[in-house]
């Protein structure tokens, strides 16, 4: 019942997201039913009904008196303006991955994405509204945030002076990973639409002396910006096809001087193919999402970064939203 109902969790949360429920309720200070439903521009029923889902979900607290709160959980992710809000990446899931996951059956008969056509689009994004995209964006910069974090605390990255992002994205990872080691600089490389989003959080995080921006393709481009001792890929590999990852592996270890440092940050599925569930979930994710991709092990991994002429393979498993392991080899 848990799995076939897990839905119903799902859209109980985006939708009190969707209507700004946990907004509202610290505006307020807590509001009665009645209160909410005034707020929110619905019936009093629907209200009461949402309330006490998200009660049982633990999003809210009832007090004594009968209002609701938001709980501590809730109001450090899910109201806005909070520095790692997760209302983006929920309503990017509710928007434009629910109703790819609806049609999930189609993908695995197919072997072809149900979030866009590869036949009529470029890439994944080429039609998505702009609104939802910055939305994403926003999201996604929470979500790396909290996992760099785990990684910094147990990658240790003092022996390097540069450190290449690939892929970098909103630039989380290079913004958190400095703030940990303060003689890092860092470089973060991505296509040039998405570098401004990088900017904007770079200069924000008052990190800009430390961190540059490089427009770029990593996959187009023959090799990879030189004069960096640490390169990161973080929920970069999964994307891709093997062949697309080896070839991605090949331009780190050529960018790299002796001694150089990649790492991988990931959601690995386990050597055996049974887990964990966040890893194959996000696998078939992919399988929805993109042409070739799906989330790899840590031996394939292993694999591909000895034939690319890296040494020293070793995976240290962490817990985080975007990954639990990180793979980190020597040139």
């Amino acid at each position: 019942m848990q799995l076939a109902t897990g839905f119903w969790a799902f859209k109980t949360l985006a939708t009190a997201d969707e209507l700004g429920l946990f907004g509202v309720l610290d505006r307020l200070g807590g509001g009665t039913v009645e209160e909410c439903a005034e707020e929110l521009e619905i019936g009093v029923r629907p209200a009461g009904m949402l309330l006490t889902g998200c009660a049982a979900l633990d999003l809210l607290e009832r007090r004594k008196d009968g209002r609701f709160v938001n709980s501590a959980l809730t109001d450090a992710y899910l109201v806005p303006g909070r520095p790692y809000q997760f209302s983006g990446w929920l309503r990017m899931l509710d928007q434009r991955l629910y109703p790819g996951w609806g049609r999930l059956g189609e993908a695995v008969r197919t072997n072809r994405p149900t979030t866009w056509d590869p036949d009529k689009q470029p890439h994944l994004f080429d039609t998505e509204d702009p609104g939802l995209l910055a939305v994403f964006w926003e999201a996604m910069h929470a979500l790396s945030s909290w996992t760099a974090q785990r990684l910094g605390e147990v990658v240790d990255l003092t022996a390097g002076a540069r450190l290449l992002d690939v892929g970098g994205g909103s630039g989380a990872y290079a913004i958190e990973l400095c703030r940990r080691h303060p003689g890092l600089k860092a470089t973060v490389y991505d296509l040039p639409k998405v570098c401004p989003v990088a900017e904007r959080n770079v200069a924000e995080a008052g990190l800009d002396d430390r961190i540059g921006i490089h427009p770029g393709d990593f996959l187009a481009e023959p090799e990879l910006p030189g004069g960096h001792d640490i390169i990161v890929l973080s929920m970069i590999l999964h994307d891709w096809d093997e062949a697309t990852d080896r070839m991605l592996l090949d331009k780190c270890c050529a960018a790299l001087p002796p001694g150089g440092t990649l790492v991988i940050s990931e959601l690995m599925v386990d050597d055996d193919l049974t887990g964990p569930a966040p890893a194959a979930l996000m696998s078939l994710n992919m399988l929805v999402e993109t042409e070739g991709g799906r989330n790899y092990t840590a031996a394939e991994y292993g694999s591909w970064l000895a034939d690319a002429g890296f040494s020293e393979v070793r995976k240290v498993p962490f817990e985080a939203p975007g990954a639990n392991a990180a793979i980190v080899a020597r040139k």
